[in-house]
């Protein structure tokens, strides 16, 4: 007795072979009617292709068959040792794939039209960024970063400027950008406030580059009253050392720092601070300053006519002039020029033709103008000694000094140091003995007149006119009291220094 189970299966045997017969019987009509009518061919196949692509593409939201991601090997990339590969996410149906968000891989590419495309330029180095430690030596720092004695020869002697890399102190700030593979890449140093140095590898060569550091010049104002000394008043204004000392160098044609300073006295300037990512660096250079000097008021303004930039007075007239007024700074008067001094050595009268000023032995002391030393040399009574011969008959000469930096015949400039302050000779102590001759005959350095200075040129007056009359009004809201009076020519007025 046969079984259920095949009995059913009989039955699906017999059922399936009698749609075997029927599919067979209706190809063979299908057949038969396309090609009767060709052009019903043509379209039937056009639609049963259009319902293959569908069945293909497309499958229902809930279909554990269909496909929702499809995985793509791309090639290897150089700049990694394995294969990576580019995961594509399907898009839902009826909805367009973004043109503004392409697909991309861990090293940011994308997929352009089956080409690899970089997504972004290619970013800074890694720098390692290294700091100097005390008695480290740029070997020992190639050393530590796997570096060779070979290329740091290399480096150094690229050029003129790679050669300071040597030179490098507690606190310089190196970086470094070494590849894993190809190794040494570049270097970056500080080569000042304002420039890095950077040394590239370009193939089987090192180039050297400067590159500007980012800076922020902010100008601000200063000002005082000395009641004891300049130094202490310009302290208390927040000024430095040598910021004090540049302001006093702008005037020292006109003011004898060592003997014309008094209580009272009144300075303002106009001065640029130098700052980086939030960090004060120096000061910067000053602008526009003003000194009143017993009363007499004197005004500098920052400006470049050409010849790089230099000190003009509100009158366009510079600064600078034939001679300083004293052959050092910020010293003291031991004796003024007197033609019937009492010597403290011969316990005579005798004439002073000079100006001594007492100062630390050791102070470096400058020639007043430009010239040609016509003596150096040691006696008995003078010391060590240098006479300098000057136009329009001018001769100058220095006493007592501890050394001589220059020779007979040399030529000398204008602030230049020809020795130092001592008190070699006939002295009772440590001074310089400063002599001012014209035509042979002494003059009193301190009020003698000294040659004018040329104005500025015709076609510099109307840009320094631009540049100096906001500085000049800055100054003026520098000075809280209003005492002091500007030097600006007035229209109307003749180019007069003083206001009328």
């Amino acid at each position: 007795m046969a079984s259920p189970r095949r009995s059913a299966r009989k039955k699906l045997r017999i059922v399936g072979a009698e749609l075997l017969a029927a599919g067979g019987q209706a190809t063979r009509k299908l057949t038969e009617s396309l090609k009767a009518h060709p052009r019903w061919g043509a379209l039937a196949g056009l639609f049963l292709a259009t319902g293959l692509v569908t069945g293909v593409t497309t499958g229902s939201p809930g279909d554990p068959e269909s496909g929702s991601e499809s995985r793509v090997q791309l090639p290897v990339n150089p700049a990694t040792p394995q294969e990576q590969s580019l995961s594509v996410a399907s898009q839902p149906p009826g909805e367009e794939s973004s043109q503004d968000a392409p697909a991309t891989n861990a090293q940011g590419l994308a997929l352009s039209n089956g080409a690899v495309e970089p997504v972004a330029e290619v970013g800074e180095p890694a720098w390692s960024e290294v700091e100097v430690r005390p008695g480290q030596t740029m070997e020992k720092i190639f050393r530590s970063l796997g570096l060779g004695p070979g290329l740091l020869h290399e480096v150094v002697h690229l050029d003129e400027h790679t050669r300071t890399l040597v030179d490098i102190r507690p606190g310089d700030r190196f970086a470094f950008d070494i590849d894993p593979e190809q190794g040494f890449q570049a270097l970056r140093a500080e080569f000042d406030d304002e420039r890095w140095l950077f040394i590239e590898r370009s193939g089987d060569e090192l180039n050297s580059r400067f590159e500007s550091r980012a800076m922020d010049r902010r100008v601000v104002e200063a000002n005082g009253t000395i009641s004891s000394s300049l130094f202490n008043a310009a302290k208390a204004a927040g000024l430095s050392d040598n910021m004090t000392m540049r302001l006093a160098t702008i005037f020292g044609w006109d003011i004898d720092f060592a003997l014309d300073i008094r209580a009272g006295d009144r300075f303002a300037l106009v001065y640029e601070e130098i700052w980086r990512d939030g960090e004060f660096l120096r000061d910067g250079p000053i602008l526009a300053a003003r000194f009143v000097n017993r009363g007499e008021p004197f005004e500098a303004i920052r400006f470049d006519a050409g010849n790089g930039p230099d000190y003009f007075g509100p009158d366009g007239r510079p600064m600078r002039k034939a001679f300083l007024r004293a052959p050092l700074n910020f010293s003291y008067v031991t004796s003024n020029f007197n033609p019937r001094r009492f010597h403290p050595v011969t316990r005579r009268i005798a004439p002073h033709n000079g100006t001594d000023y007492g100062a630390p032995v050791g102070t470096p002391i400058w020639a007043t103008g430009d010239g040609r030393v016509i003596e150096s040399a040691y006696n008995n009574l003078n010391g060590n000694y240098v006479f300098i011969q000057h136009g329009n008959n001018i001769v100058t000469k220095y006493l007592h000094l501890s050394r001589r930096d220059v020779g007979r015949g040399d030529r000398v400039r204008q602030g230049q140091t020809i020795g130092r302050l001592g008190g070699t000779g006939r002295v009772t102590g440590p001074h310089l003995h400063y002599e001012f001759l014209l035509h042979g005959v002494h003059r009193n350095p301190r009020t003698v007149d000294l040659p004018p200075a040329d104005p500025l040129p015709d076609e510099y007056r109307e840009r320094f006119m631009q540049i100096s009359n906001p500085l000049l009004a800055r100054l003026e809201a520098a000075d809280p009291s209003g005492l002091m009076l500007a030097q600006r020519p007035e229209e109307g007025c003749g180019g007069a220094t003083r206001s009328c």
